[in-house]
């Protein structure tokens, strides 16, 4: 039989050791890759089951704001100007656009009536002024007859009353004709006050009725636009800011790039607890005419400066029973905070207290979210406005 050499022996055991290691790295290559696979998948699995929120820095915004408010002008005084007295309009002597002052005629009624009992009662107190006369004289006459004796007491005493009842009447009478003589000046319509003409509602011929039975029909429509009013709801939160003093500018459409300086000059000093908002007058001193009643305006009111505040998407509100909650991402976990919120943007809102430009705060938050739930973030491409 044929013997091994030692060199053949060494190269089966290289041989042999070869194969054992190459067996032991497949198993070894294989073992780890399966443990690779099953921590990737165990990271996948936990990454699909971790909700992945949007996120965004709060807005700083600078500390010194204006507060834009809407507004309608309106004439300082305004009055519709009605007939006190009955009959046909004879003429009218002003139309709208035109600017009268206090005493101006305005229009002229036709009242024949009026005129018919004002001469009656000019006659009837003619009557009881001579009746008055002959019981003066007759009372006097009785009184000088008394001193001898010729009449008498019961006489004199009947005399005099007669001629204190002549003088009620002829009073009565008197005072008959000066309530139609004040009617009667009412036949000439004129203006109460300083101010523009912003309607007429009658013309030659139209039936005037004063409202003694009825509702009546004003004429004219008379306002003071020297000075203006506006009225401006300020909100709630910012009614510290609105104080008799305190400038305002006023802005309008139809006057691009300029501005009219105004004054708040007093408030309801009560916040309306429909709406929250405490309703502010300021007056516009309008010499010039430039700005017209019934106008749409914009008030400017500066508000104070304070500590910085930011703004969010109204997205990123929770209502909860609570209160208000904002969703932010703090160490990988969701956290709901309180805040306190300023003005109302539209699309965004104001943060005055509660959060920091660095906070991270989830824009779109789902409602079953919780403090404490691990959230994965991807920044939002949108920011606060």
């Amino acid at each position: 039989m044929k013997k091994t050499s030692p060199g053949m022996i060494a190269g089966i055991l290289i041989v042999i050791l070869l194969v054992a290691a190459s067996l032991g790295i497949g198993i070894h290559t294989g073992i780890r890759t399966r443990v690779e696979a099953t921590g990737s998948l165990t990271r996948d699995t936990q990454q699909s089951s971790t909700p992945l929120v949007s996120v965004e820095h709060p807005k700083s915004i600078a500390p010194s704001q204006e507060l834009v408010l809407p507004g309608s002008a309106q004439a300082f005084v305004s009055a519709p100007i009605y007939a006190r007295t009955n009959g046909y309009l004879k003429k009218w002597y002003v139309d709208i656009g035109e600017h009268v002052k206090t005493g101006q005629l305005l229009a002229e009624i036709d009242s024949p009536e009026i005129d018919q009992q004002l001469a009656q009662a000019k006659a009837d107190l003619a009557t009881a002024e001579a009746n008055l006369r002959l019981a003066r004289t007759t009372a006097d006459r009785y009184q000088n007859l008394l001193k001898s004796d010729s009449v008498a007491k019961q006489d004199v005493d009947e005399k005099i009353g007669d001629r204190d009842a002549k003088q009620a009447v002829a009073d009565s009478a008197a005072a008959n004709v000066k309530r139609l003589v004040d009617t009667q000046a009412f036949e000439r319509v004129i203006a109460p006050f300083d101010g523009v003409i912003t309607a007429r509602k009658t013309d030659i011929g139209n039936l005037i009725d004063s409202g003694a039975n009825s509702a009546g029909k004003e004429l004219f429509d008379l306002s003071a636009t020297d000075k203006l009013r506006v009225f401006v709801n300020v909100p709630e939160v910012d009614s510290q800011s609105a104080r008799p003093g305190v400038q305002v500018d006023l802005t309008l459409d139809e006057f691009p790039g300029r501005s009219f300086r105004g004054t708040v000059v007093r408030t309801a000093d009560a916040i309306d607890p429909t709406s929250r908002t405490l309703l502010t007058e300021v007056d516009y001193d309008n010499a010039r005419g430039e700005l017209l009643p019934g106008a749409y305006v914009q008030a400017h009111l500066k508000l104070p400066s304070g500590g910085t505040t930011v703004t969010i998407p109204v997205s990123a509100l929770l209502f909860r029973a609570e209160g208000l909650r904002v969703g932010v991402v703090r160490s990988g976990l969701a956290e709901l905070i309180p805040v306190t919120l300023g003005r109302d943007f539209g699309t965004s809102v104001e943060v005055v207290a509660g959060l920091h430009p660095g906070d991270w705060v989830i824009a779109n938050p789902a409602d079953s979210l919780t403090t404490g739930t691990p959230v994965r973030m991807v920044e939002s491409k949108v920011e606060a406005k």
